[in-house]
């Protein structure tokens, strides 16, 4: 049975090094992947004061990723909806075999400039 419920597809830039800079700090290159079938909701107002306290970063919205999603999502940019958003905090992961739906991670996005 097919699912009644259906995700966008977003772009997600994954960040490769490069080399290290003068000071050695890492240059990374960000190449870009489509993503289909991800969710994207709105934060709730709890969710922004606690990540304000914990991370000091205002979330925006929350992605939640198929199963069968591979990609490193840490850090990385994330394009939709015409605009550009920063991934931040660690991503939550629950057992597939308990979460009867097609996602099972999620990770918190903030806007990015």
């Amino acid at each position: 049975m097919a699912s009644l419920i259906k995700g966008i597809t977003v772009t997600l830039y994954q960040r490769n090094q490069t080399g290290t800079d003068a000071f050695h700090a890492p240059i990374y290159q960000e190449l870009p992947t489509q993503v289909e079938n991800v969710l994207v909701t709105p934060v709730s107002a709890e969710a922004v004061v606690n990540d304000l306290q914990l991370y000091g970063k205002r979330a925006e919205y929350e992605l939640c990723l198929p199963k069968e999603d591979t990609h490193d999502w840490t850090d990385c940019r994330v394009d939709f909806w015409g605009q550009s958003f920063r991934v931040f905090g660690p991503p939550q992961q629950w057992i597939d075999a308990l979460i009867p739906l097609d996602w099972n991670r999620k990770v918190k996005v903030e806007q990015y400039e």
